[in-house]
């Protein structure tokens, strides 16, 4: 059976292992203790909360497939707010938001699962190789491992040109890392500071989730995180606040504990509540390569080679349902 190697265990990577279903064997190199990229869940005092993506929109037969008894769709709607801070109802964006009781991170883990890759957890991938048998090694954790009949890279665009740039292919192809390097590293993102600020009351208000339409204000996104059942304990609330990308840059130096307290002050005032600017405990989460924030890419110049990009530099939307078709049409491919 042909290998094929995949950088990254996030939903692209999980796509990619889907489509392939059995037919390759699938070998996953994630950086990280465990899969799930921006599916980013954590755990504290009983909470289960999603500090990246806040669920999975669109259609439910992928996600049936996966349920074991945990499947969430969060029923309360999405509504809008401008610069002014003025929350209102209005945004249908989303017929569906899935999720997991144990957070939005079981989606890649167990579409891996099902898809029997293997998965190498704590290992880093720094470059590739081509060799003269038109095969690849990869270079990762200090060592070298191949060979694969093709590879698959997911991770955002200036990660995968850092890869590119330390790639090298046999006279075999005309094949140039550099070039595809120098597009993926040249692809804008915007920066997101995300929060989770945890708070000893509830905290009830018909929607379950507001966001910033106009890019004119600090908070771009703000969520309760108790609308997905098992996540928050009876008689509790946790926020899920990302702030605006100038926002986040504007204070990438600020101290956690500083910048939680500054974004805590942003929640009250957008939701009216004095209580929200004195949380019980926060964490903060930085994503510096948060939305794509540039046009789509054409990524494909290595396919000849074996050499196949899912970044979402590929597709240039920042949401994980692209990022998952976006996997699953590599796999196709190969």
């Amino acid at each position: 059976m042909s290998r094929v190697a995949v950088v990254v265990g996030g939903v692209a990577g999980a796509g990619v292992a889907t489509a392939l279903d059995g037919e390759r064997e699938v070998v996953v190199f994630e950086r990280e203790g465990e899969p799930g990229g921006r599916t980013a869940t954590r755990r504290r005092a009983g909470h289960v909360y999603d500090v990246g993506a806040n669920y999975h929109k669109g259609g439910s037969e992928l996600l049936d497939s996966l349920d074991e008894g945990d499947l969430i769709d969060v029923e309360e709607p999405v509504w809008t707010f401008e610069g002014d801070g003025e929350i209102k109802p209005g945004d249908d964006r989303d017929d569906h938001k899935w999720t997991f009781e144990d957070g939005i991170t079981i989606l890649p883990r167990r579409l891996l699962e099902r898809a029997s890759a293997t998965v190498r957890t704590g290992t880093e991938v720094t470059g590739l190789e081509r060799t003269g048998e038109g095969e690849w090694d990869v270079l990762a954790g200090g060592g070298r491992t191949g060979p694969y009949d093709a590879v698959v890279l997911t991770p955002p665009g200036p990660a995968s040109a850092s890869i590119l740039e330390h790639t090298s292919v046999d006279s075999g192809t005309d094949f140039d890392p550099a070039a595809l390097a120098a597009d993926l590293e040249s692809f804008a993102y915007r920066s997101i500071d995300s929060f989770a600020l945890a708070y000893s009351f509830p905290l009830d208000r018909p929607y379950y989730a507001a966001v910033n339409t106009d890019r004119a204000h600090a908070v771009g996104w703000l969520a309760r995180e108790g609308e997905k059942r098992g996540h928050v304990p009876d008689g509790r609330s946790l926020l899920i606040v990302q702030m605006a990308p100038d926002w986040s840059v504007e204070h990438r130096e600020t101290p956690d504990g500083r910048a939680a307290e500054l974004a805590a002050g942003h929640a009250a005032a957008l939701l009216d509540d004095d209580r929200l600017a004195d949380p019980k405990w926060t964490e903060r989460v930085s994503w510096r390569h948060a939305l794509p924030d540039d046009e789509a890419i054409d990524a494909n110049a290595g396919e000849a080679a074996g050499l196949y990009v899912a970044s979402d530099a590929t597709h240039g939307e920042g949401r994980i349902h692209a990022s998952l078709e976006g996997g699953l049409e590599i796999g196709d491919r190969l």
